[in-house]
């Protein structure tokens, strides 16, 4: 049986129902009727020890299916067959949970750890895709204790918690080893193998506040309409001064300089990483910017 921190006994049986509700909102019927239940199927689970490639999992399954990318699983709930958990690390943040592919875990402070209760659902789920696994599926645990892992019920599957904090991918990360939802909103943080919050990194609430001209510079950087990075978006790379369109929030792996004017004048300012809203800072406008590179 697995360990569930909502009741701090051995078996899930006990364990009362979840009610999920929109990402800093309150209680939903549609949260309720959609991600609420109890754990007490989660006997049906199997844990392994080693990597998914150790023990010889399918090929594009599980963590490596097409669909269980984050940018696809924000467009529908994806019940891996099997998801690997790993203590690794991921940008700057050391040590932190990465699943199979690659991707950072991170946890929501919204949530709740005892009892294991999520607080993200609807337009939160879309963009912080809960991290599913099916009911029967297998559980790879690389470098991290069995004791951290609980789950709690969710969309017909299995939502993964670490230290009772259930997990969630993002969907602006692209590709292994992306930290983008690192300190999102001051709340939404990669989730370290005890359940504990990861260190390091830039926070997405304010990263450009007194930033360091002499940080690592970016070579690229994302400029989205709105703030927490609402689509649409505009992508820049290159050398030279680049004049951008949207200016709602930032997302750089990395500092850049930008100005609140085009062809790189007026107002300038140097942000190193993420920016969940660049009027935060001072920026109500972005016209343009420039890599330190």
């Amino acid at each position: 049986m697995f360990r569930t921190r909502a009741a701090g006994l051995a078996s899930f049986a006990a364990v009362g129902v979840l009610l999920l509700s929109a990402c800093g909102g309150s209680d939903t019927k549609d949260a309720a009727a959609s991600a609420s239940s109890t754990a007490s199927g989660a006997g049906e689970l199997s844990f392994q020890n080693g990597t998914a490639k150790q023990n010889n999992a399918p090929a594009q399954t599980g963590d490596l299916a097409p669909d269980a990318a984050p940018a696809v699983a924000a467009k529908k709930p994806v019940a891996r067959k099997w998801v690997q958990l790993s203590a690794g690390r991921a940008g700057q943040l050391d040590p932190v949970v990465v699943n199979g592919a690659g991707f950072t875990l991170y946890r929501f402070d919204k949530d709740t750890a005892d009892p294991s209760k999520s607080n993200c659902s609807g337009e939160c789920a879309t963009t912080w895709p809960p991290y599913l696994v099916a009911r029967g599926g297998k559980v790879f645990l690389d470098g991290i204790d069995k004791s951290s892992i609980g789950f709690i019920q969710r969309d017909g599957a299995f939502q993964v918690t670490i230290g009772g904090w259930p997990v969630y991918l993002f969907n602006k990360d692209t590709k292994a080893g992306d930290t983008n939802g690192q300190g999102v909103g001051g709340t939404w943080f990669g989730v370290k193998p005890d359940g504990e919050k990861a260190d390091g990194g830039q926070s997405g609430a304010g990263a450009g506040a007194g930033a360091d001209p002499n940080a690592s510079p970016a070579s690229s950087a994302t400029f989205f309409q709105g703030p927490n990075f609402a689509d649409p978006s505009q992508g820049v790379a290159g050398p030279g001064c680049k004049n951008v369109r949207f200016s709602g929030s930032l997302q750089a792996a990395g500092a850049v300089k930008i100005w609140d004017a085009a062809d790189c004048t007026g107002k300038a300012q140097v942000v190193n990483g993420n920016v969940q809203d660049l009027s935060a800072i001072g920026f109500g406008t972005v016209r343009s910017v420039r890599f330190l590179g």
